[in-house]
């Protein structure tokens, strides 16, 4: 059993509608109760954030926000959402430098470790994903990669600010594309994190709960989450499906 208590966060990404999000949280209500041994959270769009808010109230299950402004301060910004608005709603988690706004979006590192520092002055615990694409795996340069994200907030924020955070590995390369990780792999790159983290701080290094991204799905969770620096799941498609997230965190908690 990890010391580390497992932590399963689905991400849904640019999907939903009021009436299939309202159905899906009153199932995650239901299905949550009792069960032990793992943390919980839900990320919907912005919009949906409320309803999972009001719906998921006084549940195991928390409530995070898949991207925050760049912009620490209100102000003229049309269409941000800041920090202090997440958590001024009562979000708990939010999602900074997923693999897709990366992409998609052009974020840099730097850009990433200030959202993260944004997060943590307002009192979100920020999951910060670090990862490589599938050219950057074949050219063998993931550690660089996953380096170079990582010390863009070890140098903005400190590593005590990992005593107040999560990490999520995203293998890029298996992300909505049917290819996992196979659990060796994810456990090189987690342990390398892990590791990267160790040297500026063990005690840190040994508390800080790393995430797998990468196509986690009911059928392979497990396996995965055997590992001993897998300390939970960045769910993606499998999170908009209450038996499917329930599944894995059942499975992030020791159980069947």
């Amino acid at each position: 059993m990890h010391m580390r208590k497992p932590i399963v966060v689905g991400n849904w990404k640019m999907n939903g509608r009021q009436a299939g999000v309202n159905q899906l949280i009153a199932g995650l209500r239901e299905a949550a109760v009792g069960l032990a041994g793992v943390d919980m959270a839900v990320c919907p769009p912005v919009i949906y954030v409320p309803s999972a808010l009001s719906g998921l109230g006084g549940s195991p299950v928390k409530v995070g926000a898949q991207d925050v402004s760049l912009h620490g301060q209100d102000g003229a910004y049309t269409g941000e959402v800041s920090a202090a608005m997440l958590a001024d709603v009562g979000c708990t988690y939010v999602i900074v430098g997923h693999s897709e706004r990366r992409a998609l979006y052009g974020e840099t590192d730097e850009q990433v470790a200030i959202k993260f520092a944004n997060a943590q002055r307002e009192g979100l615990c920020p999951i910060l994903c670090v990862g490589e694409t599938l050219e950057e795996r074949e050219q063998g340069v993931t550690e660089s990669i996953v380096a170079h994200q990582l010390d863009a907030v070890l140098s903005k924020a400190g590593i005590g600010a990992f005593d107040r955070a999560l990490i999520a590995y995203e293998p890029v390369w298996a992300i909505g594309t049917g290819r996992t990780a196979t659990p060796e792999q994810a456990q090189d790159v987690h342990a390398f994190i892990r590791a990267r983290l160790a040297s500026h701080d063990a005690g840190v290094a040994s508390r800080v709960r790393i995430q797998y991204g990468g196509s986690m799905k009911p059928e392979n969770a497990a396996e995965l989450m055997a590992m001993p620096d897998i300390d939970g799941g960045l769910i993606g498609g499998a999170s908009l499906k209450v038996n499917d997230f329930m599944t894995i965190c059942r499975a992030a908690g020791g159980g069947a």
